[in-house]
């Protein structure tokens, strides 16, 4: 399928979930990820979730993370279409952006090449670890400039789809990809 394709499919079927299912199927996705060989890292990077979207809620991971006294990195859009990244701590306020993203104003600036492992937003992806986002090109960019070696997960409501059709050369390739039932590795 197309990426334009898969974006109106997928966003449709994320609207359809009630607030419950949205609820259950999070937490299981958060139960998943602990099965994942990546609890060994220290720096994990954490998208925040925009509830207007109905995305996957973050929450549950963040709990977990902070319960293991993982370092948390969360996101910040910054001009020139790039992230910038703020370590999470009591003292981060987070504010919401035009987009409705919850975003730190200010804090602890982390590099990417300190990220260990990245917890990677997403509407579809496919059998081959790709997957497709809003469009922006956010998150291709980010892990094209994190270390090599980072750890990259994915988190969908959905099973895959059999391949995306309009790849290009600047798309990145997930580790996992986790979905409420199942761990996908690439």
């Amino acid at each position: 399928m197309l990426k334009k394709a898969l974006r109106l499919t997928h966003s449709r079927l994320r609207n359809s979930l009630t607030p419950d299912q949205r609820e259950e199927k999070s937490l299981a996705i958060a139960n998943r990820c602990l099965e994942l060989p990546i609890w060994g890292a220290r720096v994990y990077h954490l998208f925040m979730s925009i509830p207007e979207k109905n995305e996957v809620d973050t929450s549950f991971l963040l709990t977990a993370l902070q319960g293991m006294d993982k370092d948390v990195v969360v996101p910040r859009v910054a001009p020139g279409g790039v992230l910038r990244h703020y370590l999470l701590t009591d003292n981060t306020l987070l504010k919401p952006n035009d987009w409705g993203i919850p975003e730190p104003q200010g804090g602890i600036e982390v590099t990417p090449e300190q990220i260990d492992v990245v917890f990677v937003p997403l509407l579809a992806f496919d059998r081959q670890g790709f997957r497709v986002g809003y469009g922006g090109g956010y998150y291709d960019r980010f892990l094209a400039s994190c270390r090599e070696g980072v750890r990259t997960v994915g988190l969908s409501f959905f099973e895959p789809v059999e391949k995306i059709a309009d790849l290009h050369e600047g798309d990145a390739r997930l580790d996992f990809c986790i979905t409420p039932g199942a761990a996908y590795s690439f």
